[in-house]
């Protein structure tokens, strides 16, 4: 019996080894690529012959063509913002939808999970006229028309917090406290995991999105965000240049999201620890 479950570890681990590396490798690849000294998009080995950090330097100061620092600036700005004005909608209609009743509560529940069925990039065209309509599309009303998307139907998303708050207890109710108390004092202390969640997805949505960046911002060069920086440096008059430019850019989008998470988490255990001490 244990020769029998030593083999299964050993197979276990090695399967788990093997996915690692499938999953590791490209993570590696576009890191190496990111430091090598040769130009072009097609090399005849996994590693660079030579190392260097041009890339990442042109990367920040070759601005004629493609200026990254200020695309970095522009997806910096809008994700902060959305995500900020998003976690606070998430929240809110969660809290509502899971201690509120009202008339219609179950009608717009339904309706919310429908319409959570439809990709977003369903209605880009109507939004994009609606931002037009009302002059947000063109020069820094840019920015906000990018935060009002990302974040103006944000609270649809409210199913994953509605069922953590159920969880909550709310005996303070009994000693005479007002919902607004309750939410703030009692229900968000208890909730940093769903909120870590919440603020994690808020922020990543308009840091990686490409679709309807490009179709707000369209030729406004200005207010372009990464994702179309980078998706222009693999276009064919500047792949030959930019391809490694392009994996140095990559590397660097990942650092904001890594160095959240890592913050985020940091919160996530201390309220973990907290509530089993309590």
């Amino acid at each position: 019996m244990k020769k029998k479950k030593t083999i299964k570890n050993i197979l276990a681990h090695t399967v788990l080894t093997l996915l690692a590396i499938v999953w590791v490798s490209p993570l590696v690849w576009i890191i190496l690529t990111s430091f090598r000294a040769q130009k072009g998009a097609y090399t005849s080995s996994f590693f660079p012959k030579s190392y260097s950090l041009d890339n990442y330097i042109k990367l920040f100061t070759d601005t004629g063509i493609l200026n990254f620092p200020r695309m970095f600036t522009n997806t910096l700005i809008v994700a902060v913002f959305s995500c900020i004005i998003s976690t606070f909608f998430v929240l809110s209609v969660a809290y509502c939808m899971s201690r509120l009743k009202f008339k219609m509560r179950k009608a717009m529940m339904n309706v919310a999970m429908i319409l959570g069925l439809f990709p977003a990039f369903m209605a880009m065209i109507a939004v994009y006229y609606i931002l037009k309509a009302i002059g947000l599309s063109e020069g820094s009303m840019i920015r906000v028309a990018l935060v009002l998307v990302y974040s103006a139907s944000a609270g649809i998303q409210f199913y994953i917090a509605k069922g953590f708050f159920k969880t909550i207890d709310e005996a303070a109710l009994i000693d005479g406290a007002t919902k607004w108390q309750v939410f703030t004092k009692i229900t968000i202390p208890l909730s940093k995991p769903i909120i870590v969640y919440t603020v994690l997805t808020s922020f990543i949505a308009p840091w990686v999105d490409f679709i309807f960046a490009r179709v707000i911002c369209r030729a406004n060069a200005d207010y372009y965000t990464v994702a179309i920086g980078l998706w222009q440096m693999l276009e064919k008059e500047y792949v030959d240049v930019w391809y490694t430019r392009f994996a140095a850019g990559a590397v660097l989008i990942s650092i904001p999201i890594a160095a959240l998470f890592m913050i985020m988490q940091k919160c996530y255990n201390e309220s973990m620890s907290g509530a089993v001490k309590g």
